[in-house]
């Protein structure tokens, strides 16, 4: 049994549920201590209440949204400044309790100081995050705008850490990787395994996710849609015409969805990637100002599971019509993945190992790893 610290990043829940997938896989033969802050501690601390699992809570950055629930860079580099300020008593915190800790490896999704403590330390570390796609992987797929944005996020990724061990990058969509990756594998979104034993169904209700509160004028759409919709990361709160507005919960969201028409959310990696698991279409409304939503909404249409449209232009017709609207217009340009998390777990796995013999294979990544599962396989 191996000791590992998991750091995840603090900002919304799709890091927090990804990295749930992991450690259930991990904890029944491996002590795993997490590391986590904000939304990701709420639900992980949660999660692991009176279990085995520790989670600990630390610091992170967060974006910056104005008034008008745009995210903004020059904000989000403003709210940084207190963070930044203080990394070195963040890390000074974490280099003792670390040591004291003493893993065997660091995993990181998205979370720059832990990386930091184990090179201090001489303890291996690898990445398993979503982000990394941006540096890893060709977007020459992409137009001229959303390749621009691309390599900025890529200039702040790259910032945040380097030096692991490997890099696993889980995707809904499965991209040609650079000639100067390194050590790198592109696995499908990480499912839950409480997703393993749902059932299926198309009923006639709408599943909506939003990580951030939406504006009324968003909710009035949906209402006027005449849909029946679940909503969850809006709050609880009184009914509104067809829309139903449920607290969060892993599992109710998880059996909504597998019963669900289709989805409506933001344009995030996991959400879209659990939908697209359950064959279901989504029709995704990317946060304003959020690159990295704006390239997955991207790739939500180029793999024929959806549409994508600003949520500013959203119309209820939109939403009334869902199932006819986000069927695909073309064949797809982009190949899906399926279950990330076996072919995850076997690069951990290998990590721990550090010994065994590595082999090129057309991955990218010299491992003795399995291959992702192909698209539409069973969690």
């Amino acid at each position: 049994m191996a000791k590992i610290c998991y750091a995840v990043a603090g900002e919304g829940r799709g890091h927090a549920t990804r990295v749930r997938a992991m450690v259930e896989a991990l904890r029944p033969h491996h002590q795993v201590v997490i590391f986590a802050a904000d939304d990701a501690h709420g639900l992980l601390s949660q999660a692991y209440a009176g279990t085995e699992v520790v989670v600990r809570r630390i610091p992170c950055l967060r974006h910056g949204y104005d008034a008008a629930g745009r995210l903004r860079l020059g904000l989000t580099a403003w709210r940084a400044l207190p963070f930044l300020l203080n990394v070195p008593g963040y890390l000074r915190s974490l280099l003792g309790e670390v040591e004291r800790l003493s893993p065997d490896l660091v995993i990181t999704d998205f979370e720059p100081l832990l990386p930091w403590v184990a090179q201090r330390l001489g303890i291996p570390f690898m990445s398993l995050d979503h982000q990394r796609f941006l540096t890893e992987c060709d977007l020459s797929l992409l137009p001229g705008h959303l390749r621009r944005s691309a390599r900025l996020l890529s200039l702040v990724v790259r910032c945040l850490y380097s030096g692991q061990k490997i890099t696993v990058i889980s995707s809904f969509f499965a991209l040609p990787l650079k000639p100067s990756a390194k050590r790198v594998l592109q696995v499908g979104v990480l499912l839950r395994p409480e997703l393993e034993h749902l059932q299926v169904q198309r009923g006639e209700h709408l599943v909506a996710y939003f990580r951030r509160p939406p504006s009324p004028e968003l909710l009035e759409k949906l209402a006027q849609s005449g849909r029946s919709i679940r909503i969850y990361g809006a709050g609880v709160r009184q009914r509104q015409g067809g829309l139903q507005f449920l607290p969060l919960s892993e599992v109710g969201f998880a059996h909504d969805l597998a019963s669900c028409a289709g989805l409506v959310a933001t344009a995030g990696n996991q959400v879209v990637g659990e939908a697209v698991a359950f064959g279901k279409p989504v029709l995704a409304l990317p946060e304003a100002g959020n690159m990295e939503q704006a390239i997955n909404a991207f790739f939500v249409e180029a793999c024929g599971v959806g549409r994508a449209i600003p949520y500013q232009h959203l119309e209820p017709w939109h939403v009334r019509e869902l199932e006819r609207f986000c069927a695909p217009q073309a064949p797809p340009k982009v190949a899906l993945l399926g279950n990330g998390a076996p072919a995850a777990l076997a690069a951990v796995e290998w990590a721990l190992a550090g010994t065994t013999k590595l082999r090129p294979t057309p991955s990218g990544l010299r491992r003795p790893l399995p291959r992702p599962s192909p698209a539409g396989a069973r969690p």
